[in-house]
């Protein structure tokens, strides 16, 4: 009891306030990756689900999934999709903010709307989306039907060599305000004078754009790439609903390849080999991320 008293005396008090935070991230972050982790050792099937002794697979169960063609698909599946992404949503992304940055007027109520695609529900937008690209009933194909591009439908979702075309679209929609917002962010903590001295100095815009903003807009485009790597690889919803991973495979991505290896062909240890296989790459890009903020803080 004196050592409770005690306690609450002296600054430890804030561990309180932290407890709940603490106990939620062991009980519903911490122990399902450890689980996980020990359920990729394990060979747990429909039939050994429910058994108090599940076999003991070791690293069978890594040695099959990087022997899959599937997987292997899989894999350069989500980097493809990671990278056009990435390149895409922050090149549009930085023009949008560069563009919403002068100042003119609407510039912030439109910079406001244009934050909508991120805000939506991404299964709503992988929806609309499976709409725009759909075969018979789609907008895209009406339109270049209108206009007199095509003759015959395209199946944009159904077609091996479309397929990703269209999610890589849909998620470079969402992508694009993140992208923007943040950008926009570090362009207003860079001063006007700089600028101003500048072309005091006979600097025209592409060498101030070159010497001031991109250099002082290091740390933000960082930040911006590293986060949108992260939140870009672990795609899983928007690609579930849009294609499910098809046709043939073509668009399967490690998350939705995991899910379809644990509860659709209930290989539950192949699909958390798969899942921890993502969990490894994003956790080193994770630990990349906060080594270089750390670095530039000091």
């Amino acid at each position: 009891m004196k050592k409770i008293k005690t306690f609450f005396q002296y600054d430890n008090i804030g561990y309180l306030f932290v407890l709940p935070a603490f106990l939620y991230m062991v009980i519903f972050v911490g122990y399902p990756i450890v689980d996980n982790i020990i359920l990729s050792f394990q060979d747990v099937t429909m039939k050994t689900l429910t058994a108090a002794h599940k076999p003991f697979a070791g690293l069978d169960n890594y040695l099959a999934i990087f022997s899959d063609a599937v997987f292997c698909k899989a894999l350069w599946n989500t980097l493809l999709f990671t990278v056009c992404c990435l390149i895409l949503q922050f090149l549009i992304g930085f023009v949008l903010a560069v563009f919403f940055n002068q100042n003119f007027r609407f510039s912030k109520p439109v910079r406001g709307l244009l934050m909508m695609p991120w805000m939506i529900p991404i299964t709503v937008t992988a929806l609309i989306f499976k709409f725009i690209f759909g075969t018979d009933v789609g907008i895209l194909n009406y339109i270049l039907h209108s206009i007199g591009l095509i003759k015959e439908n395209i199946d944009w979702l159904t077609s091996s060599s479309t397929a990703m075309f269209a999610i890589i679209c849909a998620n470079v929609w969402i992508g694009i305000p993140f992208n923007m917002i943040l950008l926009s962010t570090g362009l207003t903590t860079i001063p006007q004078e700089l600028y101003e001295s500048a072309s005091i100095d006979g600097a025209n815009k592409v060498q101030s754009f070159l010497k001031i903003t991109l250099p002082l807009l290091k740390p933000t485009i960082e930040s911006v790439l590293i986060l949108g790597f992260i939140y870009t690889f672990k795609v899983f919803d928007l690609v579930y609903v849009m294609t499910g991973g098809g046709p043939v495979n073509s668009t399967h991505m490690l998350s939705t390849y995991s899910y379809k290896l644990s509860f659709e062909m209930f290989k539950y240890s192949k699909g958390s080999a798969v899942a921890n296989i993502l969990l490894v790459i994003l956790l080193i890009v994770g630990v990349f991320y906060l080594k270089m903020t750390k670095e530039e803080e000091v």
